[in-house]
């Protein structure tokens, strides 16, 4: 069974310099979404390294665009 660890209070950063320091361990991405409504969905993806940047790219940039105007 997986240990499973809470990363509160851990920064965005913090947890990205972790999976960068340790790549070659890494097996499978593990993800949990708070909707706003309060219900959370989790679940996991071994997708390839590369299309998990893509992907993360790819919600950065939305975010970027998204909260632009609140700088």
């Amino acid at each position: 069974m997986a240990k499973i660890e809470s990363l509160h209070g851990t920064t965005v950063a913090e947890i990205f310099q972790t999976g960068m320091d340790n790549l070659a361990q890494i097996e499978a991405v593990a993800l949990t979404v708070l909707w706003k409504d309060g219900s959370m969905s989790a679940g996991w993806s071994n997708v390839s390294a590369p299309q998990l940047a893509l992907m993360v790219l790819a919600l950065d940039e939305k975010q970027r665009r998204d909260n632009l105007g609140e700088l």
